[in-house]
């Protein structure tokens, strides 16, 4: 082996996130403050984005210790909210090298309950934002994308986008057909960005500890985990990891995909036994 393969092979390499620029959405708890504190470890420039200033103050205030980042209130489903975001993405950061597509929505609700509203605003925050951000973003991202070392956008899908999800009792039609369609939205993007240097690709998480989690953890944490293959619920570090490759040289060939982080969940029925 020669020099530069060992050096090319290296983890610290490999792995480095070093001179990227990074926007999360939704940034400001819950997965995306994970996956923007991951993306800080390991080099990256962040800038955060959610609805509340006030989560945005006090996540850049955790964040700050980690790298350089920043911070804006934006609601993505509007569009003059989009337009100011990427200006601020421009004018801190100058081009952008990864675009992570986490804010999110949810509602819960039996059929005969469900109302229009409440699916509108799931498909128009999981998935109408998410495709007009990224439409809107992609001048950014080419500016900072070489053939080699492309640009990325990682689309934050759902396990439920992949299975019909009953452990928390409760129906979410409107969330689990959103992160459907958002993991085709992610096929489609990646065969049209790919000629200009931009990959797509989405992961699909399971549980993690979270808000959106919360009521479920107190409730149903056992099932959860009987509902698991490997009986446990995922750790921070676990979506770090695949955000990281993604983002990454190591993820530099990886396009179109959609990745479960699920423990199997997604492919298993699990011991349910409290589903007989």
């Amino acid at each position: 082996m020669s020099k530069q393969d060992a050096e090319n092979y290296a983890t610290a390499s490999l792995f480095s996130l070093k001179g990227k620029t990074a926007l999360v959405t939704g940034g400001s708890s819950g997965l995306g403050l994970i996956m923007a504190k991951g993306l800080l470890c390991n080099g990256a420039r962040v800038v955060i984005a959610s609805r509340s200033q006030e989560k945005c103050d006090m996540a850049l205030a955790e964040l700050s210790e980690f790298g350089e980042c920043w911070s804006l209130a934006t609601d993505v489903t509007v569009s003059q909210d989009r337009k100011r975001l990427l200006q601020f993405v421009e004018s801190k950061l100058g081009g952008l090298s990864i675009l992570i597509n986490n804010a999110g929505a949810n509602w819960g609700a039996k059929l005969e309950d469900y109302p229009d509203e409440g699916f509108e605003k799931v498909i128009n925050t999981n998935l109408s934002a998410v495709f007009s951000l990224t439409r809107d973003a992609v001048p950014l991202l080419a500016k900072s994308a070489l053939k080699d070392d492309p640009s990325r956008i990682i689309n934050i899908g759902s396990m439920d986008g992949i299975h019909v999800p009953i452990v928390q009792r409760i129906p979410t039609f409107a969330y689990s057909a959103s992160k459907a369609a958002l993991h085709h939205l992610t096929r489609s993007f990646a065969v049209d960005l790919a000629p200009r240097h931009i990959t797509v690709n989405a992961i699909a998480p399971g549980f993690f500890e979270s808000k959106m989690t919360d009521y479920v953890f107190e409730h149903y944490k056992q099932d959860i985990e009987d509902d698991c293959p490997l009986h446990r619920v995922g750790k921070p570090e676990e979506i770090v990891g695949i955000v990281t490759y993604l983002a990454s040289r190591a993820g530099a060939y990886t396009n179109g995909t959609v990745i479960p982080v699920d423990g199997g969940t997604s492919i298993s029925k699990g011991k349910r036994p409290w589903t007989e």
